[in-house]
């Protein structure tokens, strides 16, 4: 038997245990309200981390592909990188999934049921994966950083408005004038 036969025939055990790993990073109030309510309406983090790491999961069984990996990455990656965690903790889901796999299969490690050279591959995939959540993570805190930006401009241009401090060059007050004038409203 292969690991990639082990980890299909265990897909619903180890992607709810996964789930559980995910949510050891969240306050215990936070897990108990996660792991109550399991309708995506009531409860979209907790549906949406689950589902994402199903996507993953299922993905990981095809094969690598970093676009489909990365879509669903993203999901789950966008509620972390709002929330109040450092990269690592937002991350670190990806790298104990190594570890969960063998406690997972650890029989048939144990007995030699599954090749070492098969492990290695497996870990090779998801160090990639943990790249490649990275890469997701940097771009969702980048918009996250272009937004905060644009909303300070945004609010700092109001009030300077507001309290009639705004500056704007000659020929764009003219322009402005001419578009009010002429604009049949």
């Amino acid at each position: 038997m292969t690991l990639m036969n082990d980890l299909a025939q265990r897909q619903a055990s180890i992607v709810d245990h996964w789930y559980d790993l995910v949510l050891e990073s969240y306050p215990p109030e936070t897990v108990r309200l996660l792991k109550k309510e399991t309708n995506s309406f009531a409860n979209p983090v907790g549906s949406t981390i689950h589902e994402g790491l199903r996507e993953i999961y299922s993905e990981l069984l095809k094969g690598f592909d970093a676009k489909q990996l990365s879509t669903s990455l993203d999901k789950i990656i966008r509620i972390r990188a709002i929330q109040d965690f450092s990269p690592a903790q937002a991350l670190a889901f990806v790298l104990a999934f190594k570890q969960l796999v063998r406690r997972e299969l650890a029989l048939p490690i144990r007995d030699n049921l599954i090749a070492l050279e098969e492990l290695q591959r497996f870990d090779a995939v998801i160090d990639q994966l943990a790249l490649l959540a990275f890469n997701v993570y940097m771009q969702c805190r980048e918009q996250l950083y272009e937004l905060r930006v644009s909303e300070v401009h945004n609010r700092t241009a109001r009030l300077l408005q507001r309290a009639n401090l705004l500056w704007s060059p000659p020929e764009q007050e003219a322009n402005s004038k001419e578009s009010i004038n002429t604009n049949p409203t």
